[in-house]
């Protein structure tokens, strides 16, 4: 192939690639932590550069990375959960406090790299079920500063590895993350447990992506049919 051509298509193709926001904080947070948290990769028998999925326990108060190594995901690091409003449920109008509970994605322009609330990534509520239901509410983050309403509120040192992870991730090339919000572990006891709640219909349409990751450590291929969640 001439010379010439493959200088075009290599700027062809660069020209689509994403850009990540960044800001002088979160380099310099960057820069501090990314060495340790390779080191941890590397120890782990993961690749540096691998895909990332999200999954928050709401009960628990714990945030979850997985990393994929090799053909699928496994348990990187967990991550407290400083505050969370609302209790067990999910979001459904502005005003109503509450934390969103289901599935969405990533992608690199929902970090908010100049956050009041020090480092910000943007969940990407409300998701498609969600506005196909009317539900409102928006800039709905996982965030530093230990307080919020609505959003997952991390420590500052939390969101600082969280952030630094989903950015080197972007810039590895990852183009959406996973992010699986459960009320707790979706198994048949914690359901019959809750089983006088008004969201035991909607926890039971979350069951089988949970199942799903569980089993086989991939997320599941979500869909939104007749109103609900369709996991396969």
């Amino acid at each position: 192939m001439p010379k010439t051509l493959i200088t075009i298509l290599i700027a062809f193709f660069t020209s689509f690639k994403t850009e990540v926001p960044d800001s002088k904080r979160a380099s310099d947070v960057r820069l501090k932590l990314w060495p340790k948290l390779q080191k941890r990769l590397t120890d782990g028998g993961f690749n540096s550069k691998s895909e990332l999925y999200l999954r928050i326990i709401k009960q628990t108060d714990q945030l979850e990375i997985w990393a994929k190594k090799g053909n699928r995901f496994e348990f990187f690091k967990g991550y407290n959960i400083c505050y969370y409003s609302g209790g067990l449920g999910t979001k459904t109008k502005v005003g109503d406090n509450k934390s969103p509970e289901g599935f969405y994605t990533i992608g690199a322009g929902q970090l908010h790299p100049t956050s009041q609330y020090h480092l910000a990534v943007n969940i990407g509520y409300p998701n498609q079920l969600e506005k196909q239901k009317g539900y409102t509410g928006s800039a709905i983050m996982i965030h530093g500063n230990c307080a919020s309403i609505g959003c997952y509120a991390m420590t500052d040192d939390g969101i600082d590895e969280i952030y630094t992870l989903l950015y080197k991730a972007f810039t590895s090339g990852q183009q959406k993350i996973n992010l699986e919000i459960y009320p707790f572990k979706m198994d048949n006891q914690h359901l019959k447990d809750f089983a006088s709640s008004p969201y035991t219909a909607f926890w039971k349409t979350l069951k089988p992506a949970y199942d799903k990751f569980e089993k086989d450590h991939l997320p599941a291929s979500i869909s939104v049919i007749n109103g609900q969640y369709a996991a396969r």
